[in-house]
């Protein structure tokens, strides 16, 4: 177990010394300077990251001066996140800063434009400091398939931070930024969340726009951020999600905070009672539970539920990612930027050389996966019937969400568990997002919050999902979670 002096630094002990909310205060106040904190900020962060291993780039120039600019501006007042730091995912566009979403293929490439997402963060006064480790191309759900190396959990470094957002976990979890963003495919924004202790959102697909980002599942990927309490998610939320013309999935209209607007008593929630029976450890399901009883407690009622085409989800989730991911990675062959193989023959070993050498083990089993579920003669029997069966499963959500405003579900069916002990069998690596992939498959916004777990334990994630465009609800319903004491960020010390 970490030690207190280690990482229980002034940044991580306590969730409100290190919020958005309060450091905009502080700066707008005058009682520190961005580049006052930044020096702080940066000195903690080189101090645990060689351990960590969270970050992949440190921008301290780029960092320093935004902050000097900031410091001059005479619209500090209304600038939300003036002077904030923020982390992004290494397969996020931002100029200058790497996207090499871990994978030796694109090793030195850096980005090329600012992703809409980051344009919004620095147009609303936040300062990008770095860019976040992550599975490769974002497969993955332990980042332990990153050409920068595994990710440790801050609460115990033998165990992994969970995936393919790891970096962006760790970071947030460790205080090296109050928010950072990854990208959450089948649950890899949630899953790290509930594996660090934080809160993570997924939002309903289309609400952040994806232009910048690296396409791995183009209809399951959502940009989505990870913080230490809920204030911070809905005020990032409301600077991301909006309309963008350049990303033709956009939602209409913006979101709109509903902060203090719901109450618990008198909500519904559903419980897939039926699929919690095994494969779910003891520690997890003691906490479901108790959090189920307390709510109970405050007027929330609970009905059990029935999703029959859940019994598909994993078949239905890696046959279309993994389809997608083979057209969108088609790209990379070698010609345009990224590695090129040396010594080929022709045009076409030169696509063979460069694409065995660049791309890791798990991105060529999805590739092989997905070519050949869209292969002649293969299509309508396995990307079709995937696709059939994922229209059913949103039919049966939304008949469901008739009658209850959340579902309840474990973020994942077990705590960190340590490194290598999937290494040889990849579909077991795969279950510990059975919970999160009906989310991205069906587009409806999903939250991981942390539950209370005794101090010295791993964290566990508990997850809601609402109904499509309920994010801002969703929030609101976490936030008085939050403020009950029924969730919270697990500590460090």
């Amino acid at each position: 177990m970490i030690t207190k002096n280690k990482f229980a630094s002034k940044y991580t002990v306590n969730q409100n010394t290190h919020s958005a909310f309060e450091i905009v205060k502080d700066f707008q106040n005058g009682k520190q300077s961005p580049s006052e904190y930044l020096n702080d900020l940066f000195s903690n962060i080189e101090k645990l990251n060689p351990e960590l291993n969270a970050l992949t780039s440190i921008q301290k120039d780029y960092a320093y001066e935004k902050a000097k600019l900031l410091e001059k501006s005479s619209h500090k007042m209304e600038l939300p996140l003036f002077g904030v730091p923020i982390i992004i995912k290494e397969n996020i566009q931002k100029i200058g800063f790497p996207v090499e979403c871990a994978s030796k293929i694109l090793k030195g490439y850096k980005g090329q434009y600012d992703a809409t997402v980051v344009s919004s963060l620095e147009n609303a006064g936040a300062i990008l400091i770095g860019t976040a480790n992550m599975d490769e191309f974002a497969m993955g759900s332990a980042n332990e398939h990153s050409c920068h190396g595994v990710v440790r959990n801050p609460h115990n470094t033998s165990r992994v931070s969970g995936g393919s957002s790891g970096g962006s976990a760790v970071a947030c979890a460790a205080g090296f930024a109050p928010i950072t963003f990854g990208s959450d495919t089948g649950g890899s924004v949630r899953q790290p969340a509930g594996f660090c202790g934080i809160y993570g959102i997924k939002p309903t697909y289309g609400r952040v726009s994806r232009f910048g980002l690296v396409a791995f599942g183009s209809s399951l990927d959502q940009i989505s951020p990870f913080a230490r309490n809920v204030k911070d998610l809905d005020t990032v939320m409301s600077i991301v999600a909006h309309e963008d013309a350049n990303d033709s999935t956009s939602l209409k209209g913006s979101y709109k905070s509903k902060l203090g607007s719901v109450t618990l008593k008198g909500k519904t929630v559903g419980v897939l009672r039926s699929i919690l029976k095994q494969g779910v450890d003891d520690n997890v399901m003691k906490e479901f539970l108790t959090l189920e009883e307390n709510l109970k407690k405050q007027g929330v009622k609970f009905i059990d539920i029935e999703i029959p085409s859940l019994e598909h989800t994993l078949s239905v989730y890696y046959l279309i990612a993994c389809a997608e991911a083979s057209t969108n990675l088609s790209r990379f062959d070698g010609i345009r930027f990224g590695h090129r193989a040396q010594n080929s023959e022709d045009l076409f070993d030169l696509y063979c050389k460069t694409r065995s050498e660049g791309f890791g083990k798990e991105v060529k089993r999805r590739i092989m996966l997905g070519t050949f579920s869209l292969s002649a003669g293969f299509y309508d029997a396995f990307y079709g019937k995937a696709q059939a069966v994922r229209e059913l499963m949103s039919k049966q959500f939304d008949e469901v969400f008739e009658t209850v405003d959340y579902i309840y579900l474990p973020t994942s069916p077990a705590s960190a568990f340590e490194f290598g002990i999937n290494a040889f069998d990849p579909i077991k690596e795969y279950l510990y997002d059975v919970f999160t992939i009906p989310a991205n498959l069906i587009g409806v916004p999903g939250i991981s919050v942390p539950a209370n777990v005794p101090k010295g334990s791993l964290p566990v994630g508990l997850q809601f999902l609402a109904k499509r465009g309920n994010d801002a609800e969703l929030l609101a319903f976490a936030e008085v979670l939050e403020k009950e004491s029924l969730v919270g960020t697990t500590s460090l010390e």
